[in-house]
């Protein structure tokens, strides 16, 4: 590789080492084997490996099941005194599960996918695509929006659009503002000195290209309308986050080149010009490593992981425990599906009999996941969002890191004709043994934005306007599915983001009505 073209990948930020390694590899023939997922069924719940969580949540395990791995969880907690014996085993309700959870914050840690920027969160025609009746209807807001949130940090936009139709607050003052209310309820219900702060310190995986703009933007958060009391209530600076940072991978030559494959370098037409791009939020097992090493070694023993433009991802104490009290490797939530999720993994079983996630399109055509829903199956959508053991994740990092599929895709774009390097981080779930599947509802954990328009349906944008796009099939239900991610994003404002509505807006409660909230909860439970 000549002098000029690493120089150049240098100042894309691409990660030559990887890289190099992702071609040896390449043209060692190594990912030859590595093919779509194969599906052989798209399983039921059968409370066992895929647990119904939309509900009241309850487990019934023995006690030799649950001392078997609880010593490594958190020994100075016993879970029994929580439970009911019956038959010979221990019955957990709902509420148990969920006070269990909460004493179990200090072992947990919370994490966020910052991705990219949201330059095709905004695209038009991507928008349009979804829906171009609905996008015509909505354009008047959509438009200008987008032009703000174009090359911006997904996580520094606005998670919603104000009743009165200003901007509300970023994904990430959110995220970090729920990550408090639940400390400050742990600091509450358990007033005692625990062995680490309560899912502090919050971390994530940022890249090279936003990195300094989130850093920057956290310096303002300490003075945020909605985190600058509780950071003092708590003692928690939320926004000393625990950083990796993912770098790019260079671009590499189309497969019908000929082999061996080497670097593009001719992007735009111009002589050694490389193109840095993303290698997929599966990168993290590698950029994070040393975070979840860290972790562990202070305390904890659980960590979340998902995407940060997923208002539902937060954090659940009643599965929390109920991952900790069976054991699991991990815990991944995955929705059932609705009109809006027409892009991404669904729930399967692949040829070797095991759970795995599959991409409709590439991997299960619509047509099958429209037959099996009208045979009556409920088809679970992924919500990109995991609860890892970290005793496992760490004892296992450097196998996952190898095992976990890339992916080598041919794409023809503006830039050219190359191939593209991925790692999709939820292909994790083919490679457990014991992984645990809960089913939610959509509405309150899964109110995912990958597209502007989605915000839009989320925020109730004309909602009642006539030719709002409706339909007698709820698959394709535009406006019933808008009322109910509405409703969905009202319920998680005031429940996980402790918000409140004053006239038309959306503002922060104060820490008394946050107070007299847990105090509440705590005398019903």
């Amino acid at each position: 590789m000549n002098p000029k073209l690493r120089n150049r990948m240098q100042e894309l930020g691409i990660d030559q080492d990887r890289t190099e390694r992702i071609l040896t590899a390449l043209n060692a023939g190594a990912y030859d084997d590595v093919q779509p997922v194969v599906v052989k069924e798209i399983p039921e719940v059968d409370g066992t490996e895929v647990v119904s969580a939309s509900g009241s949540l309850t487990l019934r395990i023995t006690k030799q099941e649950l001392t078997r791995h609880w010593g490594e969880i958190a020994p100075e907690i016993d879970p029994v005194a929580s439970a009911q014996s019956n038959d010979g085993a221990l019955e957990f309700s709902y509420d148990a599960l969920r006070r269990l959870g909460i004493a179990l914050y200090p072992r947990t840690a919370f994490g966020v996918l910052n991705g990219g920027s949201a330059t095709s969160y905004a695209d038009e025609k991507k928008n349009r695509g979804l829906s171009e009746s609905l996008y015509e209807l909505l354009a008047p807001v959509f438009e200008p929006m987008a032009d703000r949130c174009r090359g911006k940090a997904k996580g520094l936009t606005p998670a919603f659009v104000q009743p009165d139709g200003t901007e509300g607050p970023t994904f990430l003052e959110l995220k970090m503002r729920g990550l408090l209310i639940r400390a400050m309820e742990h600091q509450i219900r358990q007033p005692v000195e625990p062995p680490s702060e309560p899912l502090e310190p919050f971390f994530q995986m940022t890249s090279v290209h936003n990195n300094d703009e989130v850093a920057a933007a956290y310096k303002s958060f300490k003075n945020s309308p909605l985190l600058e009391k509780l950071i003092r209530e708590t003692g928690i600076d939320i926004t000393d986050a625990a950083t990796g940072v993912q770098p790019m991978l260079a671009a590499l030559t189309h497969s019908e080149d000929g082999v061996p494959r080497r670097v593009f370098e001719s992007a735009h037409g111009r002589i050694d010009e490389p193109l840095g791009l993303p290698g997929g939020h599966g990168q993290n097992f590698s950029v994070l490593a040393d975070i979840y090493r860290e972790l562990r070694a202070d305390g904890k023993r659980l960590a979340y992981l998902s995407n940060v433009d997923n208002l539902g991802a937060t954090v659940d104490p009643a599965t929390i425990a109920y991952t900790a009290l069976t054991g699991r490797q991990a815990a991944f939530d995955f929705s059932f599906r609705t009109s809006v999720d027409v892009k991404g993994g669904i729930l399967v079983r692949d040829d070797r009999g095991k759970l795995n996630c599959a991409d409709i399109g590439p991997a299960v055509s619509p047509e099958e996941v429209a037959r099996a829903e009208a045979e009556g199956k409920p088809v679970l959508f992924n919500c990109a969002t995991g609860l890892f053991n970290l005793n496992y994740l760490t004892q296992n990092i450097d196998s996952i890191v190898n095992n976990l599929p890339m992916r080598i895709s041919d794409q023809d774009k503006d830039a050219g004709r190359y191939a593209q390097a991925e790692q999709v981080t939820w292909e994790v779930l083919g490679l457990l043994e014991h992984p645990l599947i809960f089913g939610v509802d959509k509405y309150r954990r899964f109110l995912a934005a990958k597209l502007l328009i989605e915000t839009l349906m989320t925020s109730g944008i004309s909602l009642d306007h006539p030719d709002y796009p409706s339909s007698s099939d709820p698959t394709k239900d535009l406006l019933g599915t808008a009322r109910q991610l509405n409703a969905g994003l009202h319920w998680n404002l005031e429940h996980s983001y402790g918000m409140k509505l004053s006239g038309e807006r959306w503002v922060p409660k104060t820490l008394d009505e946050l107070r007299d909230e847990i105090q509440s909860h705590e005398d019903e439970s």
